[in-house]
């Protein structure tokens, strides 16, 4: 059909394409199938049984996030293979932070021209996030707004649900004295692109494809390690606000988190941004996840068991520090 005969399409908006998109995605989408979801898109409403996954007495949770300017860069690099594992993993490890099990993901994806081929890439790594995340992608929007965004600017969004036992419910019960274990991230992870964008622009750190590794997502491993054990008590996701930021929330006002610096699992790309940037050690800790993806709160008593749990499901944990009385910051690195 013609522009002339057709003026939606004369507007800009390609329905025809959206439709294809639809039809190509959808074995992507059906590989993320799970106890509870048939993972079918194409109805008004994606589904899913609570009952048939097990869960018969607990609560739940949701979660929203997108990529920030690490979307930006991709588009910049024409890179766009990790940044729906991003997506996803910014997501589902925030359901994990609450103890929660992710069991759906829905994705937003608009543009102002829509181009099956770069969709389709994109999609794909939700799916492939979905499927590391053992959560179904049930649904989503892929929305064509000519004259809101530009070029080929686009722009994620993702929503996910989970769900926890009642007993598991985290944070809880978190006491001075109690370990915190560290899984190492695979970078930057996506959170402090602003400034990385700043120092590409002032030629003062290399556009690089290290800058473009997606997220990790913990959820398989740290999953195992709940089921195990009674002892984990909290859990911090290492996003925006970086480690000292976000340690904080899921501790008492009457205690703090005492950490070793030296004990920070070291990555090359953090090191180069702390180069590039001049940027001081509190600097990097405010900004940056340091190398830390996630953070465990753990009960002394059983730390080492959680640590084998997790080494034995392909984690690499670290103690980093311990949980005390506080007395001035919440967060202090020595």
């Amino acid at each position: 059909m013609n522009d002339a005969n057709d003026p939606y399409r004369a507007a800009g908006v390609d329905v025809e394409a959206g439709d294809a998109l639809v039809e190509r995605i959808k074995p992507m989408v059906a590989a993320t199938r799970r106890p509870g979801a048939d993972a079918a898109i194409g109805a008004f409403a994606g589904a899913f049984d609570l009952a048939a996954a097990g869960h018969t007495d607990s609560l739940l949770f949701a979660a929203t996030d997108g990529v920030g300017t690490k979307l930006r860069l991709a588009t910049d690099m024409d890179r766009h293979e990790g940044i729906g594992i991003d997506l996803v993993a910014m997501v589902v490890n925030d359901l994990l932070a609450n103890g929660a099990e992710p069991l759906f993901f829905l994705d937003y994806f608009a543009t102002a021209k829509l181009r099956p081929d770069h969709a389709a890439t994109v999609i794909k790594g939700i799916a492939d996030g979905c499927i590391e995340a053992g959560c179904a992608l049930i649904g989503g929007e892929t929305a064509e707004m000519p004259g809101h965004y530009a070029g080929e600017d686009y722009d994620l969004a993702g929503f996910a649900v989970g769900a926890a036992p009642r007993t598991r419910v985290l944070p809880q019960h978190v006491t001075a004295g109690d370990t915190i274990l560290a899984l190492p991230s695979s970078g930057l992870h996506s959170n402090g692109y602003s400034l990385v964008r700043k120092l590409i622009a002032e030629g003062k750190l290399p556009q690089s494809e290290s800058l473009l590794t997606p997220t990790r997502i913990y959820v398989r491993p740290v999953l195992k390690a709940l089921t195990a054990h009674d002892g984990i008590r909290a859990i911090a996701h290492i996003t925006g606000g970086g480690l000292t930021g976000n340690l904080p929330r899921v501790l008492p006002n009457t205690l703090a988190a005492t950490l070793q610096r030296s004990a920070f699992p070291a990555h090359p790309i953090i090191d180069a941004v702390k180069a590039a940037g001049a940027l001081t050690d509190t600097q990097m800790e405010a900004t940056f996840n340091c190398g830390i993806g996630l953070a465990l709160v753990v009960a002394r008593e059983t730390a080492d068991a959680v640590a084998q749990t997790l080494t034995t499901a392909g984690e690499t944990p670290t103690m980093i520090g311990t949980i005390t009385p506080r007395s001035g910051s919440a967060c202090v690195i020595a």
